[in-house]
């Protein structure tokens, strides 16, 4: 039987329907169902455009937009930039980061523990109290709290969302004293609510948590840690069978994040230039292996896999004649599909919890997927607050002047609050050519590829039981575990039967954990 889910708390671009045998889902496709084109918007424009458009790609992760299209520039402009620019830079991006894992757990993942499916559980009042929409004590304490975090990107950039304070060579903002004293204060302000809510301890106590064992241990050890959010989270997910499915494709990918200042008593997890590594499982990453498939989507101009460099953005919507059912291209590194997002970016790192989780469950989960997201902020609070602190006490620029050649190529990788992110432009007598993106759900929401590979999440969702067609809360739950970018609109549909998609074209140096040599990746 196919049939088409609904699901809540998403933007209107998502539709996922699945192909059930007895309950049990055989086979799944994602389609995003709305064609935007920013890529052929910039063609024609300004060599610096970029840095003005493409923040507006999202309202949710536009600081990372900026920092990909301002590395391309970089590059093109062949500057260096200065320490203080690359700490501003980095603050912001960790800032969007933490408010973003915050409010994604509350907002929008644990909300499904007040689904009707879980009524007779003894833990169902408590996530009511909790979760609740527009009422829920944690609902309103995140939005209160990760919106006052968010003031430190209005400081340091202007405004948020869709700020434009970075530029090739450095920021354009030069804080003040008070500045820096004010963006200290709103950070280790939401230390304190994240530790006291979310940990029920402090981030060095948490830390120490390496193992499934540790985390037992950690568990029981007081009332506020079994009473903290991941307290709750991991004595409702365990209670719910949420460490029993959505295991996903087996890959990991990461575009590594946050450069490494040349000064700075922070070390980079696997000392490398970025503080968060790059890597695509236990191997290096180089982006000359990335590729976009378009054989399952709504695009024309070349039939086989195109490095971005050299692919188009042509839409090409077929109608129900032929196989493509989604306008989401299918990013490849090396033919393969991969999962990014937290959980990448630290079993690349070599995050022992995350890796032990992992080993034992044989494989990922929406449990660890989503405890991953949850913890990430006690990972780049203090990183954060040192290089605050450094900027504090540096006298140092914010700003290398640059000169813009009319021609030259370049890209920008980073990782987005959900993963791996990338522009790649080429720039021909002073204006855009060619502009690619690919965006962390372009990997996770992948439509098949032109070996009928299936994306991430689509397989996450193969074998799971839907024992409720008109509840199919399962399926939500793995997918809400990716954070699809897709959370501007409510958008719900009538469950109908219909053909596959297929057919129809449907559409001494703080460390929390000392990181093993090279990052260390699961498959």
């Amino acid at each position: 039987m196919k049939r088409i889910f609904p699901m809540n708390r998403v933007e209107g671009d998502l539709k996922i329907t699945l192909e059930t045998d007895k309950g049990v889902v055989s086979e799944a496709w994602s389609s995003g169902t709305m064609y935007r084109g920013f890529e052929n918007i910039m063609i024609g424009r300004g060599s610096l455009d970029g840095l003005v458009i493409t923040p507006r790609i999202c309202g949710i992760c536009s600081t990372s937009h900026l920092y990909a299209a301002v590395k391309a520039l970089d590059m093109i402009c062949q500057t260096d930039v200065p320490d203080n620019a690359v700490r501003v830079r980095n603050i912001c991006l960790m800032t969007e980061m933490i408010q973003n894992d915050a409010r994604q757990a509350a907002l929008l993942f644990m909300p499904d523990f007040c689904n009707s499916r879980y009524a007779d559980s003894q833990l169902y009042e408590e996530a009511f109290r909790r979760y609740a929409q527009l009422k829920g004590q944690m609902a309103i304490e995140t939005i209160r709290e990760s919106k006052q975090l968010l003031e430190i990107i209005a400081i340091l950039g202007g405004q948020w969302p869709h700020s434009s304070f970075m530029v090739p060579g450095g920021v354009v903002c030069v804080p003040g004293a008070t500045d820096i004293s004010n963006c200290r204060y709103l950070l280790n302000t939401f230390r304190r609510w994240y530790e006291k809510r979310f940990l029920g301890c402090g981030i060095e106590r948490w830390a120490e948590v390496r193992s499934m064992a540790d985390l037992n241990i950690w568990l029981e050890e007081s009332e506020s840690h079994r009473n903290s959010e991941i307290g709750f989270f991991i004595r409702f997910s365990k209670e719910a069978g949420l460490d029993k499915i959505g295991r996903g494709c087996g890959h990991f990918i990461s575009f590594g994040a946050l450069d490494m200042p040349e000064h700075t008593e922070i070390k980079s997890l696997n000392g490398g230039k970025t503080l968060l590594p790059a890597g695509f499982d236990l191997t290096p990453f180089h982006q000359r292996n990335i590729t976009e498939d378009i054989s399952h989507s709504w695009f024309g101009g070349h039939l086989e896999p195109k490095h971005p460099f050299e692919g188009v953005t042509k839409p090409y919507a077929t109608g129900s004649e032929d196989k493509r059912y989604s306008w989401a291209k299918a990013p490849r590194y090396e033919g393969l599909p991969a999962e990014t997002g937290p959980l990448a970016d630290m079993i690349i790192a070599g995050h022992p919890l995350l890796l032990n989780l992992a080993e034992i469950s044989g494989g990922v989960s929406v449990f660890v997927r989503q405890l991953a997201r949850m913890i990430r902020p006690a990972l780049l609070i203090p990183f954060a607050d040192i290089w605050l602190k450094e900027i504090s006490a540096s006298k140092e620029n914010f700003f290398k002047d640059y000169e813009m050649p009319e021609s030259g190529d370049g890209f920008g990788l980073t990782q987005a609050p959900r993963g791996a992110i990338g522009h790649w432009v080429k720039i021909r007598d002073s204006q855009i050519e060619k502009y690619q993106i690919i965006t962390p759900t372009a990997w996770n929401a992948s439509p098949r590829d032109s070996n009928g590979v299936r994306g991430p999440w689509e397989e996450s969702l193969i074998g799971v039981e839907i024992r409720d067609d008109d509840n199919p809360i399962e399926a939500q739950h793995i997918i809400r575990s990716f954070d699809p970018c897709m959370v501007c609109t409510v958008h719900a549909i009538n469950p109908s039967p219909g053909p596959s998609p297929e057919r129809r074209g449907e559409s001494s140096v703080y460390s929390p954990f000392p990181f093993r040599e090279g990052g260390r990746g699961v498959r």
